[in-house]
């Protein structure tokens, strides 16, 4: 599966560069900028020889739906996006190498804000998250504002989408891989969990959280403990808290 991608702004374009992506199809910039990043993109770009095309601020505008794109975008060729049989043949492949680091993924059902969205794939690069899982439908939800949030993190993080979430997470669970899943109304906190071993962390919808069926499959459910007035955290945040708990979790158990 693939989708045409863009990366909008300069912090995205600046680390494709500095990664010497070989996806970058075409860099778009604002022409006649007096903006010295912009100058510094454009010798990057040349040197990789990528291909650059001046443009006007209201075609880069029209190009990125409107999102703030500070006078560049990178045009990157067909995104591939993995579907289940490349899932179950990554995980494969790292179950393999012997004392290779436990998996880490990220699971998000029903994430509908772009923001939040694109929060969740910034977080999980910075987590170091093997890959994102989302359902096939919610691709179409991959609009430039999440490249814009994700500040280059869409473009390198692995994504998968797949038919049936129900059905990948019970063969995630026969190689042995821990389901986390959020929930208010769970006993345990993150705070006593422990959390080792290969995990799919869970994120459930903004409004209504994790479906009743993907609960049912999870192996335990964990609740941030709030300490104040508000109930809940935002999605994104709530998934940089659980994230970064494993991520210490797992450097205190190697120190």
């Amino acid at each position: 599966m693939s989708k045409t991608h863009y990366a909008i702004g300069i912090r995205a374009v600046e680390l494709l560069l500095s990664k010497n992506d070989k996806d970058i199809f075409c860099i778009y910039i604002e022409h006649d900028s007096a903006n010295s990043r912009l100058k510094k993109i454009i010798n990057s770009a040349e040197l990789e020889g990528v291909k650059i095309q001046y443009t006007n601020r209201s075609r880069l505008s029209q190009m990125s739906q409107n999102v703030r794109h500070q006078g560049v975008i990178a045009e990157l060729k067909n995104r591939k996006i993995l579907d289940e049989a490349d899932l179950r043949k990554m995980v494969e492949e790292r179950l393999m190498v012997e004392n290779s680091a436990p998996l880490l993924f990220l699971i998000l059902e029903g994430i509908q804000d772009p923001h939040n969205l694109g929060a969740c794939m910034r977080t999980s690069d910075a987590a170091g998250v093997d890959a994102i899982i989302i359902p096939r439908h919610a691709v179409a939800g991959l609009s430039p504002a999440v490249s814009k949030v994700a500040s280059g993190a869409a473009e390198q993080l692995p994504l998968a989408a797949v038919g049936n979430l129900n059905r990948v997470i019970r063969w995630l669970k026969d190689y042995g891989i821990n389901i986390i899943g959020t929930s208010d109304k769970a006993s345990i906190s993150l705070l006593e969990a422990k959390l080792d071993g290969s995990i799919a962390m869970v994120m459930g919808a903004e409004n209504s959280g994790i479906s009743k069926n993907i609960l049912e499959r999870c192996d335990s459910l964990i609740s941030i403990p709030m300490m104040g007035v508000v109930s809940s955290l935002n999605v994104s945040v709530a998934t940089g808290v659980c994230l970064f708990e494993i991520v210490r979790q797992r450097a205190l158990r190697q120190a």
